[in-house]
């Protein structure tokens, strides 16, 4: 996915972990930054952008809303994402992954029809630029273990634990 049309514009998102920067380009939803985020992260320069808002920055907020308050479980946005063809392809497969719920990284290779391809899709998933949309929290261990998470695995944590209370679950990691 590629964008002619680099203005972006950003909105700061007050949230319970922090502010995160919600980046939407002319296409759609381009990244979701965390505090002390490396923007390189979503192959976002934040020094092209405008501060304001947008049609899908205000979607994006408001999902966002009702996501945190335990009202929505999918997200329904246009997505940006800017990456090779396999990290959006990876991207994207993550928002299978019913809420609630967790899988592996093997389990997401072989989603993909590459099941050895598992150091590919953690490291793809490691530069998710749409981090909540695209519920990268969902991807754990094969053992079960909480693995890395660009907010920090206490916040991984925090998203998982979450979800398993409003899908009526008990989290126990």
């Amino acid at each position: 996915m590629t964008t002619t049309d680099q203005t972006l514009t950003t909105l700061d998102y007050d949230a319970v972990m922090g502010t995160l920067v919600l980046v939407g380009s002319p296409v759609g939803l381009r990244a979701i930054l965390w505090p002390n985020d490396n923007d390189e992260r979503g192959r976002v320069k934040l020094g092209d952008r405008a501060a304001g808002t947008n049609k899908v920055l205000d979607q994006t907020a408001r999902q966002l809303d009702e996501y945190f308050a335990g009202e929505r479980q999918e997200f329904d946005l246009p997505l940006d994402p800017q990456g090779t063809e396999f990290q959006v392809k990876t991207w994207l497969g993550l928002a299978s992954i019913p809420y609630g719920e967790t899988t592996s990284y093997g389990k997401q290779a072989a989603s993909l029809g590459n099941p050895k391809a598992i150091r590919a899709v953690a490291s793809a998933n490691g530069k998710n630029p749409i981090s909540i949309v695209l519920p990268c929290h969902r991807i754990i261990g094969a053992d079960g273990s909480l693995t890395g998470f660009a907010g920090g695995l206490e916040w991984k944590r925090w998203l998982l634990d979450h979800e398993a209370e409003h899908a009526g679950q008990q989290r126990l990691l």
